[in-house]
């Protein structure tokens, strides 16, 4: 009687197509939270922009990329504290690192990490060409230095030094700038941002720590991928993961084949569309994975 009324019909399979779209986003629920919780998620970060290929170009390129994470920052209502930089002839940088202080920083850049390349007419070019140039971004959690990385004394080398460039009268008259050698490792960390020695010591430490436990990540991280067609967390930062293409308005993710027109909008901090594309096929690569053991 049912299956001969329309309105009937129509009801119960309105139904049924509402219930299979309701169990099927349980279900993707579900298996997310199967998923391992990165445990540097919730973390602050350390953020560093090096210039590579393309001289000055890839300076001022290394400005744009260091604006638009900024942005991205302001955004999240995150604070972003530079700890070190080196300036282009220029403009720009031929090395920043700054730290971005918020909930969930990590969880949102941590994909960040690698070479990104430029295409466009730089301010220098007559001829009006289009150039190529690079540059390198690493996104490291911020190390808890009691439980996550033990810095020895007998590890360090810590040498004092007179600051250079931007600083005004007082910057060349103590030896505030410091620089620390982590022996076992040959990691070096440089700071001369603020007047205090006391205050470019700590920043420094805390940089060194990052990059310790940054170097520990990556080395497990390769191991894993190793054995597994990872592709978003390979930890390999040699690996060209990004082309922003300025004539034709676009930037390319080259890991998940993403293309998005709105190069303005991403140069400026819009980078949710980026992160979450990121962040959903990485969940998507760790559920093969897990189906995978599974049924092993």
């Amino acid at each position: 009687e049912m299956v001969s009324d329309p309105a009937l019909r129509d009801f119960a399979e309105a139904e049924i197509r509402d219930t299979r779209q309701h169990l099927a986003r349980i279900e993707a629920e579900l298996q997310q939270q199967l998923l391992p919780k990165d445990p540097n998620d919730d973390r602050s970060i350390f953020l560093e922009i090096r210039a590579g290929t393309g001289g000055d170009e890839s300076a001022l390129f290394a400005g744009d990329l260091f604006r638009m994470y900024a942005r991205f920052a302001e955004r999240n209502k995150w604070q972003v504290e530079v700890i070190s930089q080196s300036t282009g002839e220029l403009g720009g940088y031929k090395e920043i690192i700054a730290k971005i202080i918020g909930q969930g920083a990590y969880s949102r850049l941590k994909f960040e990490s690698g070479g990104h390349r430029v295409q466009r007419v730089p301010a220098t070019e007559t001829q009006g060409r289009i150039h190529t140039s690079a540059c390198t971004v690493a996104v490291m959690p911020e190390a808890d230095e009691i439980v996550d990385v033990v810095l020895s004394p007998a590890d360090l080398r810590i040498d004092t030094y007179r600051a250079s460039g931007a600083g005004g009268q007082h910057i060349n008259k103590t030896d505030s700038a410091i620089r620390i050698t982590h022996l076992p490792t040959g990691i070096v960390v440089e700071c001369q941002e603020d007047r205090s020695q006391h205050k470019n010591k700590a920043r420094a430490l805390s940089v060194l720590a990052a990059r310790i436990k940054d170097q520990q990540l990556r080395d497990q991280q390769q191991k894993t991928a190793a054995t597994r067609k990872s592709l978003i967390g390979s930890g390999d930062r040699s690996e060209r993961i990004r082309t922003y293409n300025f004539p034709q308005g676009r930037v390319t993710d080259h890991r998940i084949n993403l293309t998005l027109y709105k190069i303005g909008a991403i140069m400026d901090g819009d980078l949710s569309e980026l992160t979450s594309a990121l962040s959903t096929e990485h969940q998507t690569e760790q559920l093969s994975q897990l189906s995978e053991e599974v049924a092993a």
